[in-house]
């Protein structure tokens, strides 16, 4: 059970990750529920520090 959840927490991470390199603002989080959408979030927020770095055009 508990691998499940991580895995879907995992993914929520890498969709807000690839939202964020894509420019997507962060209202658009498609998750409702709370621990999914801090992830999306957390991935988002990664992103946008990556490309404000430079490692991302």
């Amino acid at each position: 059970m508990k691998r499940q959840k991580r895995d879907k927490l995992g993914r929520a991470h890498s969709n807000g990750y690839q939202a964020g390199l894509g420019g997507k603002a962060k209202e658009q989080c498609p998750y409702q529920n709370l621990e999914a959408k801090s992830e999306w979030l957390g991935g988002w927020r990664e992103a946008i520090t990556d490309r404000n770095m430079g490692l991302y055009k």
